[in-house]
């Protein structure tokens, strides 16, 4: 596949120069990351080096300091700088503290320009607010949208909706069972048990496999974790099952969103809205096929309604916009979404039935707030999804 994602651009010409910090790309597995880095280092005009942490065998600090010392070697021979790019290197122990101590004693040294890749966003964001605070400029790469996969395969929105976005399975779409058990194998229990797992200490490492599973078949459904618990075996309690949603969320898979309210703290252990990152997440473990789900109006809503939540996740950065969803009663807002003092309303209208839109309840509460309709009798789906979530948020 000859194509280059926006990400490949702005890092080039940022390598191509001198730089003071740390470059940082972060993202899901299989989106890209490691590609998009071998484009850089054939762009590129000056020598550079590649290694990655993701081995069976666990790495530490020394491999950091290895790979620093081949890049030194390498700038002091050659009289020029020299790109170092380590990949998974949040799975290397004590690595900010290494890069923080190599990197603070560079100047007596040749000029190394370092980009690290990662794919855990907890682990990643923990090493870099505590060690490398001020000494790093982060890129998201995130899952393939609409546009991307348009242009890179040619996919129509029902496809891009259906597939979802990783390039890599693109090429087993026919028959659709073997893109099913790609996605599976080697993208889902791949992320559960090499990422997740490697996070933090899991006690109940099946409950975490279930859960997921569960909420693939929810998309963008409001559960409550009582009936989590009643479907989960060994689910043990509810707080346990949150910190789950939320190591799935550091590793780009699934979020729970939290119920919004303004001027007030959320209320603990509101029922969760479910959304996965990428709809092949949800699709690859359904029983459904393409035909089947395009014929299923409400599921196809569903998982109109979920690409929309997506889309969100993907494009706002969780530091600067908050993502949830709103309810009173039998009335709902499907995403409400916030930066600072603004707040946007938003309803995704994708066909299904019998829901009372919440929109002029919640206009009612918020005054203040903005709506947008996305979908039938608002923004097509195609032009919503062919943009950036913010392009949306303005005004």
């Amino acid at each position: 596949m000859d194509y280059n994602r926006p990400l490949f651009a702005s890092l080039t010409a940022v390598l191509s120069r001198p730089t003071p910090v740390i470059h940082v790309m972060i993202g899901p597995r299989q989106v890209g990351k490691t590609t998009i880095a071998r484009q850089i280092q054939e762009a590129i005009d000056i020598k550079s080096l590649y290694s990655t942490a993701d081995s069976p065998v666990p790495v530490d600090y020394n491999w950091i300091e290895t790979q620093w010392r081949r890049a030194v070697s390498d700038a002091t021979i050659a009289g020029a700088p020299v790109l170092l790019v380590l990949d998974e290197v949040q799975k290397a122990r004590g690595w900010s503290e290494t890069l923080k101590l190599l990197w603070d004693n560079r100047h007596t040294g040749p000029e190394i320009r370092l980009l690290i890749l990662g794919s855990s966003a907890l682990m990643m964001q923990e090493g870099l607010t505590e060690s490398l605070a001020g000494r790093f400029f982060m890129h998201r790469c995130t899952h393939w949208g609409y546009a991307e996969c348009r242009e890179a395969f040619g996919w129509s929105l029902q496809q891009w909706i259906y597939f979802g976005g990783y390039p890599g399975a693109a090429a087993f779409m026919e028959p659709e069972s073997d893109w099913k058990r790609y996605v599976t194998d080697s993208l889902i229990e791949t992320v559960l048990a090499r990422d997740v797992l490697q996070m933090s200490r899991i006690t109940k490492p099946v409950l975490l496999r279930h859960l997921f599973a569960l909420a693939a078949t929810l998309p963008a459904q409001m559960v409550s974790y009582t009936k989590m618990l009643g479907q989960l075996h060994d689910a043990g309690n509810t707080t346990t099952l949150a910190h789950y949603l939320k190591l799935l969320e550091a590793a780009f898979l699934l979020s729970g969103l939290e119920l919004f309210s303004q001027g007030i703290q959320r209320k603990r252990g509101s029922s969760p809205k479910l959304v996965l990152w990428n709809n092949a997440l949800v699709n690859a473990l359904s029983v459904r096929t393409y035909a089947d789900a395009l014929a299923d109006t409400i599921w196809w809503g569903r998982l109109v309604e979920n690409a929309v939540g997506a889309h969100l996740c993907n494009s706002l950065n969780s530091v600067e916009y908050g993502i949830t969803y709103w309810r009173d009663g039998d009335h709902e807002v499907d995403f409400v979404v916030t930066r600072g003092m603004d707040v946007w309303a938003i309803e995704v209208k994708s066909g299904r039935s019998g829901r009372n839109s919440g929109l002029a309840r919640f206009k009612q509460r918020y005054p203040a707030a903005k709506t947008l309709l996305v979908g039938s009798q608002g923004i097509p789906l195609e032009e919503f999804f062919s943009r950036d979530a913010a392009a949306w948020l303005v005004g």
